[in-house]
């Protein structure tokens, strides 16, 4: 690994927006562009909890020679993970409660990003490093049974928990994984206030599980909580960092967990068009004060290398970046609860979308895709 060629500051960036890379694809390649051929970064520390950083290297492209990610030409997919990490909770295992994959087809003329349920029953397999047997349960728990350490039960591993994670989602969905970031809840509500907030259409009335209209959090009751809840109501809004990571939190509300991960994806397209509109990519003073925001909070883990990655999606056009919402329904035993499983239609897109035939797949179910 090359990881000494780079001041701190600079390899700190570049991972930081690896991960607005995967958040917002187009402009994430485009603030790295900007960003690593010009001016020198002032120092800092890099990020903390990737397992395997990619080799960065040197960054500018040699004028003589081809631009960085040349040999990149796809597919690639990208796995990014939002965690419930209870830090004042000792021990607590962090939970993947988003999982979004991010799938760009050969060419890299084209995106595709869906979610899969929290609660989908999958095959999780056997994983030594946290002593795991395996076993079939839902996705979930496969972040937290992975970062289990070995004689350390009061230290789970959120970077080894994604390594599970990544296994699982690839043996479901058959794609091979080739980058991802882990994102806690914290890290996105720096994220969205570091960018000013966000403008987003709630496109039904949403009712906070969790917080009062202050921000602050409602109080546990038995059952439940208590107390005065913050309401999203229908139409056009400008969400500051916590409002929007509540809004994509609740899944308590018509159409449940899939309407949470709609909303979701939603967010992810609202964050991309603010980086767009804002010109972050010609502003290097708001690309640090926004990967600086993300502190501790982000992991990312990479096989290219982060800056040809970066260079090599920058070209995807906003336009061919589709959101598609995967339908599925409850699995049970009588009237005991099991977990999600995709219809037909929906494990259908997968194989279509692995077999390079998404867009004809979409044009016949055009209700898959996901309005914003």
């Amino acid at each position: 690994m090359i990881l000494g060629s780079m001041e701190p500051r600079r390899r700190w960036l570049v991972l930081g927006l690896a991960a607005l890379a995967v958040v917002a694809l187009i402009a994430g390649g485009a603030v790295v562009i900007t960003r690593l051929t010009g001016g020198d970064p002032p120092a800092g520390n890099p990020v903390a909890g990737s397992p395997s950083p990619s080799p960065i290297g040197t960054p500018t492209p040699s004028p003589s020679g081809p631009p960085p990610g040349a040999n990149i030409t796809g597919p690639l997919t990208l796995l990014l993970v939002g965690v419930d990490t209870r830090v004042s909770v000792p021990g607590w295992e962090p939970h993947s409660d988003a999982v979004l994959v991010l799938h760009v087809p050969k060419g890299l003329g084209r995106a595709y990003l869906f979610s899969l349920p929290r609660d989908l029953l999958v095959d999780i397999p056997a994983f030594p490093k946290s002593g795991y047997k395996g076993g079939r349960t839902k996705l979930t728990h496969s972040m937290s049974f992975g970062s289990r350490v070995p004689g350390k039960p009061k230290q789970p591993s959120t970077a080894q928990g994604y390594e599970l994670l990544r296994s699982t989602v690839s043996g479901y969905t058959g794609l091979r994984i080739d980058a991802g970031a882990v994102l806690t809840f914290n890290g996105f509500d720096r994220l969205v206030n570091a960018l000013g907030g966000v403008d987003i259409y709630v496109d039904q009335r949403v009712a906070s599980l969790h917080r009062k209209p202050d921000g602050k959090y409602r109080d546990s009751a038995p059952g439940g909580y208590t107390g005065p809840q913050q309401v999203y109501e229908k139409g056009n809004r400008h969400l500051n960092g916590w409002q929007a990571l509540d809004y994509a939190r609740q899944r308590y509300i018509t159409g449940g967990d899939y309407a949470r991960q709609r909303h979701q994806q939603q967010l992810v397209r609202a964050l991309t068009r603010k980086i767009l509109d804002e010109g972050l990519a010609r502003q290097p003073e708001r690309v640090d004060q926004v990967v600086a925001a993300l502190g501790d909070t982000l992991i990312y883990v990479g096989g290219n290398r982060i800056v040809d990655l970066a260079y090599a999606l920058s070209g995807v056009p906003e336009d061919k970046f589709v959101l598609v919402g995967l339908p599925g329904s409850g699995v049970g035993k009588g009237s005991a609860y099991q977990g999600e499983q995709l219809t037909s239609e929906g494990r259908k897109f997968i194989t279509e979308l692995r077999a390079g035939r998404a867009d004809a797949y979409l044009a016949a179910h055009p209700k898959l895709v996901v309005k914003t």
